[in-house]
């Protein structure tokens, strides 16, 4: 296992899984950077944080940190990372932290198949290219956003789905008032993140402050007539 430190926070994982730029990226900081950032800048006391695509549960223990390991939830769709996130986020106090293994999809039940690769950040959904390069297609649990929304009752979330936030953000996200993004515009070009500013818009978000690179932030509008939790 190799470790690395980031804002104070351990991420322990296995020599194998550093693939790519990963390395780099952990080395130097700059792992899930501008998610961290703009979710430091935006969470307030009460926020409960749903995190779409925990990968090693960084964004999750760091969201911990501030909000308590109770307000604070994690989807996460390889089986192997299921457990280094839950493993990061015990070792860094945060064990409550509830981690839910399966890819989140607009709708449907059971199972859905997923594109597990080597790199496992980079693992997804079928796209419209079809699967990732060297993808191994496994079943997972389908995990519904509206169910994910009635169990843990966010009021922000936090999405890096490899290209799968194109179709997802466009459900109605009742009680949440903080979306942070990290868009794909290899996977669906520049109108595809048009798009997906455009269906927040349309549920009463805006473009707010912490925007940098690929990762959007938006931000409920005061005046929006925001659709409550639905019943659980």
């Amino acid at each position: 296992m190799r470790s690395f430190t980031l804002r104070g926070l351990t991420l322990s994982l296995p020599e194998a899984a550093l693939k790519g730029n990963l390395e780099r990226a952990l080395s130097s900081g700059r792992y899930e950077h501008h998610e961290a950032d703009a979710l430091l800048m935006h969470l307030r006391p009460g926020d409960r944080l749903l995190d779409l695509g925990a990968g090693l549960g960084f964004i999750c223990a760091l969201a911990a940190r501030v909000l308590g390991e109770a307000a604070v939830f994690g989807v996460e769709a390889g089986p192997e990372t299921v457990k280094l996130a839950r493993r990061n986020l015990a070792a860094n106090g945060f064990a409550g932290v509830k981690i839910v293994r399966g890819a989140v999809v607009e709708t449907g039940e059971g199972e859905v198949e997923f594109g597990q690769r080597p790199a496992f950040w980079a693992s997804a959904l079928k796209g419209p290219e079809g699967w990732p390069e060297n993808a191994e297609v496994i079943r997972v649990p389908a995990r519904p956003i509206g169910r994910l929304l009635e169990r843990f009752r966010p009021t922000a979330i936090c999405c890096d789905i490899e290209g799968g936030e194109l179709e997802l953000l466009a459900e109605p996200l009742r009680g949440v008032r903080l979306v942070v993004v990290e868009t794909h515009p290899q996977v669906y070009g520049a109108a595809g993140v048009e798009r997906i500013a455009t269906g927040l818009a349309a549920q009463g978000f805006a473009r707010v402050e912490g925007a940098k690179a690929d990762t959007l932030v938006f931000g409920r509008c005061p005046d929006a007539a925001a659709p409550g939790p639905a019943a659980g």
